[in-house]
């Protein structure tokens, strides 16, 4: 019966709606979807997820990010193993942390559209509420191509569609902006201890924002804010080395 019913979805006649779909994902992907229904589910954000009538299962993206998350590192691990053959386990993991890290995909999910195709509750033009739902997004969608294409052809949608066209490898590698690691370094080689904490935390559950306290041998150097524990500490980090002077390495 789940068969029938799955092959009854794939080849009805398309709506409008289902057409201009298809259309912006053949432009994204670069291959027009067979299976439309796990794209629209790659595409729903969990505030307007529906409960499934037989199991009451809350269906949104959430499972297909998860998905997704994995296929992308592990393509964006081979393809930079396979770019740099000489460089060690610690420059590889740094760079595709780089690329995969949240902010660096919300911006990644703007500049191709995504953003623009996501079915959420709330207003379209102000949706700073979900902060990384485009970049979980990209990440269902990068769940539902491996789904509906396998594993080579989404790794070629990944390698010439998202890695070719808007990261550049050498200014990358060249721009190196964690300035958590930086200072890691610094203390290592001075002999200092660092510690970093979150100090306070405030505003919603989609709305928080975190401080971060850093020390140096047990003092208070620097705090810093951010709407993740990551880019609180990282602003700690940047403003803890204007202080010490620490320079870019």
């Amino acid at each position: 019966m789940w068969v029938f019913q799955t092959l009854v979805k794939l080849f009805r006649s398309k709506t409008a709606e289902e057409k201009r779909l298809i259309q912006a994902i053949a432009q994204i992907v670069g291959m027009k979807p067979f299976n439309l229904s796990i794209y629209q589910l790659a595409l729903s954000h969990t505030s307007v997820a529906e409960a499934n009538a037989g199991t009451g299962f809350r269906e949104s993206n959430e499972r297909l990010e998860y998905l997704g998350d994995a296929v992308l590192g592990a393509v964006v691990a081979e393809f930079l193993f396979k770019r740099f053959p000489y460089k060690e386990e610690g420059f590889l993991t740094e760079i595709r942390s780089r690329i995969v890290n949240r902010e660096s995909l919300n911006q990644l999910a703007l500049k191709i559209g995504i953003l623009d195709l996501i079915r959420f509750e709330g207003n379209r033009r102000n949706n700073l509420t979900y902060k990384s739902m485009g970049g979980d997004a990209l990440e269902a969608l990068v769940g539902a191509v491996y789904l509906d294409k396998g594993f080579k052809r989404c790794s070629q949608f990944i390698i010439q569609k998202l890695l070719k066209p808007h990261f550049d490898l050498e200014t990358l590698i060249e721009t190196n902006t964690n300035f958590k690691s930086i200072l890691i370094e610094w203390a290592q080689k001075e002999n200092k201890r660092v510690r970093f904490e979150i100090i306070s935390e405030k505003g919603s559950k989609h709305q928080r924002e975190f401080i971060a306290q850093i020390c140096v041998n047990d003092q208070p150097v620097a705090t810093g804010s951010g709407f993740s524990k990551k880019k609180a500490e990282q602003a700690a980090a940047a403003k803890c080395c204007e202080v010490l002077q620490i320079t870019l390495g």
